[in-house]
Parts: structure tokens; sequence; C-alpha cells
């Protein structure tokens, strides 16, 4: 494998903490979602910045698909929710879900556009296997 482009983040505080993203103008406080007990009034959380990351890898993916193919067309949008849970042995899961939304195509293309996006993205490489992933596309 050849790495392409590498990044650093440093966390210090965890959930609550802070964290700077070396060589970028990254610098955000976190906080924990109120629904997991939080009450901090502002900052981010880890499933916030992966739902961004996942979402703008996705839409690369299907940037690229689109141009293998030939195909002249609008990028479709990307939606990603990623959702937190415990599991049975006490500890922590992620689930995500990915609605990527096409204009100007047919349902079933809009699908297998989606569907080749989602062998290709790093993102759902990384998590194919370890998290739920369902993929969906629909057409406005």
């Amino acid at each position: 494998m050849k790495i392409l482009y590498e990044t650093e983040a440093v966390s210090t505080g965890g959930r609550n903490g802070h964290v700077q993203v070396q060589n970028s103008p990254l610098s955000f406080n976190m906080a924990v979602p109120k629904e997991m007990g939080g009450n901090k009034a502002e900052g981010v959380n880890p499933e916030q910045l992966f739902a961004a990351g996942y979402s703008a890898c996705f839409g690369s993916a299907l940037k690229h698909v689109i141009r293998v193919k030939k195909l002249h067309m609008a990028s479709p949008d990307v939606h990603v929710t990623v959702g937190i849970g415990t599991n049975d042995e006490g500890g922590f899961f992620l689930a995500v879900e990915i609605l990527a939304v096409f204009t100007g195509i047919d349902q079933d293309t809009a699908d297998r556009l989606a569907n080749e996006a989602h062998q290709v993205c790093p993102y759902s490489n990384a998590t194919r296997g370890n998290i739920e992933v369902n993929v969906t596309a629909r057409v406005e």
C-alpha cells in the first residue's frame, strides 16, 4: 500500500476536551452529547466528525465512479447519519446510514452508483465488516 497523504490530530481530555489537527486551522472543543449525559454548552463530538468525514469521502467516491463511467451529471448530495449505542458486552458500537441523493437519473442507475461508491470509498472499506453501514440512493 502506498500512502498518498496523512494527517495527525491531537486530543486532550477525550470527549469533553480539545482537539487540534496538525498543519490545519482545525482546533475545537469537544462535548459529550446530552443524550449521553453531557452538559457542555458548546463543542462537537466524535460521531459528528465521523459523519462529516464519511459524507465528504463518500461524495468523492461517487464523483470518482461517475467520472470513470464518463457520466455527465451533477454531484449527488450525501447524507450520513452516525449512531452510537451500547452492545451486549458492555461496550459501544457505531451504526451508519448513508443516503445519496441524485437528480436527473433513474433509480436503478442511482442504486448502482451508490453501491459502486461503497466499494471504493476508503471509509466504507475501513468499516466493512466492523460496523453496520446501510447505503441507499434516492432520486429527486
